[in-house]
């Protein structure tokens, strides 16, 4: 099991998050999500328990609010607890509402406002507590020491239901493991996207167009980040690809195309000037040609074999045959003028 503990100063938007369904997926990409993943995208969450609350989102933010006004002094009244069970375990609902309760107990909240909501979008179960700090007391709930309380109510939950042992959050690990490089799977997706999309596209605004596409929501200023469909904020540094970075590729990308394009009508250009050479030569060879010997044959048409070379496919497009350079250029040579 591995638990989450977050603070913050919006009631509506933290029960809104636990409550709804994701507002960037439409309607279309749930149902499709939904088949291929047999988890319900749609009406994702349940309500397992209304912990002295009720109603929708607007009403409990409402309720929230007034039993906020106890003590004003408190800037985060919010409190976000999660615990996700690990793969292949798996609870009962009442099993799951006893959990929701043994964590408020445990941070302070039994008795406060709170709703406790089964989310069903994921393959490993997993709850959330969106809970009002304040209590009708005025009193608030202390926060200190957090992710250290989380820690070992996981532990004793996993003993409790028999579930499998997680290693605890970083923090706590001992030095030794502490050292261990840390593998984030989150970070590493998002840099295979970048990655991908830097090599389709040519301009940054297709650039924020794809990865919007593709889940992320996109924040440029100084520099730049990117929020997932958990709504985690990452900063492109962190991946290995600033803003900066991001830039100088696109770029790289811009001049290439436009070198590339430009190297195209050259090539054209060269090609039908070719073409009329050939078309030319052919008519006026036998004016134009030079007796070089016993041979018989005359610098024209050694050009027009060079020439050959190049608009035959079996040569590779920038390949000369060094031999007949050599001696193209021998006999285009002209004497010099004696006065």
């Amino acid at each position: 099991m591995i638990g989450h503990v977050s603070i913050g100063s919006s009631f509506y938007h933290c029960i809104s998050y636990c409550l709804e369904d994701k507002r960037e997926l439409s309607d279309e990409k749930k149902l499709a999500l939904a088949m291929q993943d047999h988890l319900q995208h749609k009406e994702r969450a349940e309500v397992l328990e209304y912990n002295k609350c009720f109603g929708n989102k607007y009403e409990l933010t409402g309720q929230f609010k007034d039993v906020r006004k106890l003590s004003r002094r408190i800037e985060k009244p919010m409190l976000h607890l999660t615990l996700r069970l690990a793969p292949d375990d798996t609870l009962t609902k009442e099993q799951l509402r006893e959990v929701g309760r043994e964590c408020a107990t445990e941070f302070g909240i039994a008795d406060n406002q709170y709703i406790c909501v089964l989310h069903k979008d994921t393959k490993e179960q997993h709850i959330h507590i969106a809970a009002n700090r304040v209590g009708f007391d005025g009193k608030v709930a202390n926060d200190s020491n957090s992710y250290k309380r989380m820690a070992e109510l996981c532990r004793r939950l996993e003993k409790k239901y028999g579930l499998q042992e997680v290693l605890s959050p970083r923090v706590f690990l001992s030095p030794k493991d502490r050292l261990l490089p840390r593998h984030d799977s989150r970070k590493e997706k998002l840099k295979g996207d970048i990655q991908q999309t830097l090599k389709s596209v040519s301009s940054y605004l297709a650039f924020e167009k794809q990865m919007r596409d593709l889940g992320y929501k996109v924040l440029k200023g100084r520099g730049i980040s990117f929020i997932d469909d958990k709504k985690v904020k990452i900063k492109g540094s962190e991946v290995g690809f600033s803003l900066t970075k991001i830039e100088k590729i696109i770029s790289q990308k811009e001049q290439f195309a436009i070198k590339n394009t430009e190297e195209e009508k050259k090539r054209n250009k060269d090609s039908l000037s070719i073409s009329n050479s050939f078309s030319s030569g052919k008519q006026n060879e036998e004016k134009q040609s030079y007796n070089i010997g016993s041979t018989g044959v005359t610098v024209i048409e050694e050009a027009l074999g060079v020439i050959g070379q190049l608009v035959n496919s079996e040569y590779e497009p920038d390949y000369f045959d060094p031999e007949l350079l050599r001696k193209l250029q021998k006999k285009k040579k002209r004497p010099s003028l004696r006065r």
